[in-house]
């Protein structure tokens, strides 16, 4: 089971590929609009990703004046044969999923492995690149609900059914993500697995981040904030934090769809503090809930 990528590891909190890629750069990275670009590697079904959405979410708030986030999918599933036999079984992941989720203090249940797993995280990832044809925020959207619908709701969301669903919810026009999907996003997912193999990326979540000079620092895995913040500081020293509005309204009308430790992050208050008062919001009517048996999803009335 070492070989599976699903298999994350909460110590270095990394989903790592099998075959680790050297690094051969052809080119340098296109410098953004802002004084810092992130590249962010990522894919919808690395349970690790999801553990960082806390951070990733505060970072945006803090420093999105100053940086601007590119996301790129790495391809952590191509299928489960191609690591001649190596790699496990889609029940073995169930267990780490449910384990995993109490470690990150997200919400993630692996009931999907055992019900109707993926044969893969290629279609997401290739649906993901459809919409961003479309729209980069739409398409943040849209994978942020493909996420809740494999880690909380137990979807296959290789399935075109869930996918078109959430590109729906996201604001995208679906006939024209259907014919993207099966074209255009295709050569677009292999572009990003192509840029993954230069910078040598081995597992998921890494960010690179760049400054305007072409220097990058390289965040790998689950980190604490400060991480993220640190490299930020390393290409952009003196970077201002911008100040937000930690009210419950403000931080739901910005993330429609908050867990209890997203919500404890942004808000600036710990775990139980933070669930104590979104329980009592919920049970005066202001959210609503997604409860699974590894933590609640509080939404926005109007998500």
């Amino acid at each position: 089971m070492k070989n599976n990528p699903l298999l994350c590891d909460t110590e270095s909190g990394i989903c790592e590929l099998p075959s680790a890629p050297v690094e051969n750069i052809e080119g340098t990275i296109e410098p953004g609009t802002k004084p810092v670009k992130i590249i962010y590697f990522t894919d919808p079904i690395c349970s690790t990703c999801w553990g960082i959405e806390p951070q990733l979410r505060k970072l945006k708030l803090e420093y999105g004046q100053l940086v601007e986030v590119e996301y790129r999918m790495g391809g952590l599933l191509p299928d489960w044969s191609y690591n001649s036999g190596g790699i496990s079984k889609p029940t073995d992941v169930a267990p780490h999923w449910d384990e995993v989720s109490h470690y990150y203090k997200m919400p993630i249940v692996g009931d999907v492995w055992l019900e109707d797993p993926l044969h893969s995280s290629y279609p997401p990832s290739v649906a993901f690149k459809a919409a961003q044809i479309q729209d980069e925020d739409k398409a943040i959207v849209f994978l942020r609900r493909i996420r809740e619908m494999v880690f909380l709701e137990k979807k296959n969301i290789t399935r075109w059914e869930h996918l078109s669903e959430a590109a729906g919810y996201a604001g995208l026009d679906v006939a024209l993500f259907e014919q993207d999907y099966r074209t255009r996003a295709v050569v677009l997912f292999q572009e990003d697995l192509q840029l993954a193999a230069q910078w040598a990326v081995r597992g998921f979540p890494t960010l690179l981040v760049f400054n305007r000079e072409g220097r990058h620092e390289k965040v790998y895995g689950f980190k604490p904030y400060e991480v993220f913040e640190g490299a930020i500081a390393k290409m952009h020293p003196g970077a201002p934090k911008a100040w937000y509005s930690k009210n419950w309204q403000d931080l739901f009308s910005k993330y429609p769809t908050l867990t209890t430790q997203e919500f404890a992050v942004l808000a600036g208050q710990d775990f139980d503090t933070a669930e104590n008062q979104l329980s009592t919001l919920a049970k005066d009517g202001f959210l609503q809930t997604y409860a699974t048996p590894n933590g609640i999803l509080w939404k926005s009335p109007v998500s």
